[in-house]
């Protein structure tokens, strides 16, 4: 039981990263790789600045801060310097890595014995039920501002200018300002998860965030297939959904571990299960036609 409940708490402090990915991915149409780096940058400024005894609100403020200015290097990468998204993606990530490694000082932190989120807020006596429920709670409200977001005028432009740019910007919209706030928005939910991840699991290391977008593009597409499958229509059910598909991704993880499957095999598992889950939704509906 206590493994399951491992997953599913590792499956709620990255949903705020797959949220980010729905952004940049679904809104935007735009294959944003800096998730990689700005995950790992999320989590060493919280392992610095908790080492040093800073207060844990200003400590996510700035973990939020960091996060957005990475997204928005990516995006005048990629609207000023008119470079593709994907290489813009890669080469503000691939620079990310020295700034991660610098601002660590070395390759990991431990947060041993340190104050966390999860400590400051815990209301039972038994420790995985505190980090259950405020990633829980963490995840709630951070899902519920983003959907309240999204329904503004300013969510709806945003929307908009994924779906149809020239339509934007004959309404005057800026469609590079969009994009750059957009990816601003996204890598602030990825390096929170990295701010979540950091403290539930006591430590940060300058390689955690290698292969992490792989996790949370996969995450978005099992939620993705779901949304279609059922015809949600609703942006508060897509975003709910799309963070059920990051727990069923932890999930999958979970159960291939607890069946005995090698290790070295997970993640072929891993990868036949989600394609199983995004495909077979496209078979049904392609046999109904």
């Amino acid at each position: 039981m206590v493994f399951y409940l491992t997953a599913l708490i590792q499956g709620l402090c990255l949903a705020a990263m797959g949220l980010g990915i729905f952004i940049t991915m679904k809104i935007f149409r735009i294959p944003d790789i800096t998730t990689d780096g700005s995950y790992t940058l999320g989590a060493a400024v919280t392992a610095v600045l908790l080492t040093q005894g800073w207060p844990l609100p200003l400590v996510a403020g700035i973990t939020i801060a960091a996060g957005a200015l990475a997204g928005i290097m990516t995006g005048l990468v990629h609207t000023r310097l008119k470079i593709d998204a994907l290489l813009a993606g890669i080469l503000v990530m691939t620079g990310l890595y020295s700034v991660n490694l610098s601002i660590l000082g070395r390759s990991n932190i431990p947060l041993i014995d340190i104050e966390t989120i999860f400590s400051g807020l815990a209301v039972f006596g038994t420790q995985i039920y505190n980090e259950l429920w405020v990633s829980l709670l963490f995840l709630l409200v951070l899902s519920g501002l983003l959907a309240y977001t999204l329904r503004t005028d300013f969510g709806i432009a945003m929307r908009a200018t994924g779906n149809s740019e020239s339509m934007t910007r004959a309404m005057g919209i800026n469609n590079d300002r969009m994009k750059v706030t957009g990816l601003a928005i996204a890598n602030a939910l990825t390096a929170l998860s990295g701010f979540l991840v950091a403290q539930y699991q006591n430590f940060t290391d300058i390689n955690m965030g290698i292969g992490i977008v792989l996790v949370g593009l996969g995450s978005v597409l099992i939620g993705d297939a779901l949304i279609s499958w059922l015809g949600i229509r609703h942006i508060w059910l897509q975003l709910g959904f799309v963070m059920a598909g990051c727990i069923l991704f932890q999930m999958v993880l979970a159960v291939a571990l607890s069946l005995g499957v090698n290790p070295n095999m997970l993640k072929l598992v891993t990868s036949v299960c989600v394609l199983a889950i995004v495909g077979l939704p496209r078979l049904v509906r392609r046999k109904k036609l």
